[in-house]
């Protein structure tokens, strides 16, 4: 038990003494001496991160989408496009670190769309944007397809 209460401390005080200390603990299996608290609760802010950053990079890749689709503004074209290859890097790099993921993709795909789509709105009232996504809600589409030119195709 006192060993508990000094990794507690030791956890409180300086964070990557921790790791160091938890990591070597882990790698002798020293099970004993582990912080079985702090250690469940990053692993618990590890995943939890992951999950912010894939509707994190989701709204920012839907806001650009939807701007690089809808927005008549070349001046502006490269630096949406860049944006979407970053995020979509992004997505594609968590998604193969963490294939499970791509189920959480798909069920915050609303909420993100949502939000994006209230941010563009606000951002260019004079633009009419759809109230729904107009194109494939399929992982390997958003990471790949540039569906504005399926738009400028048909104008």
């Amino acid at each position: 038990m006192a060993q508990t209460v000094n990794q507690l401390k030791l956890y409180d005080r300086d964070f990557v003494a921790w790791c160091d200390d938890t990591v070597a603990k882990l790698k002798a299996h020293d099970i004993e001496g582990l912080d079985f608290e702090s250690l469940i609760e990053e692993i618990e802010g590890l995943a939890g991160r992951d999950r912010r950053e894939v509707v994190s990079r989701l709204d920012v890749l839907l806001a650009h989408l939807l701007k690089r689709i809808y927005v008549v503004s070349p001046y502006d074209y490269r630096g949406w496009e860049n944006t979407i290859a970053e995020q979509r890097r992004e997505l594609y790099l968590l998604f193969k670190q963490s294939p499970s993921l791509k189920n959480y993709f798909v069920d915050v795909f609303e909420d993100a769309w949502r939000y994006a789509l209230k941010r563009v709105r606000k951002d260019y009232p004079e633009v009419e944007f759809p109230d729904e996504w107009q194109f494939s809600r399929e992982i390997a589409a958003l990471l790949d397809e540039e569906f504005w030119l399926a738009v400028e195709d048909a104008e």
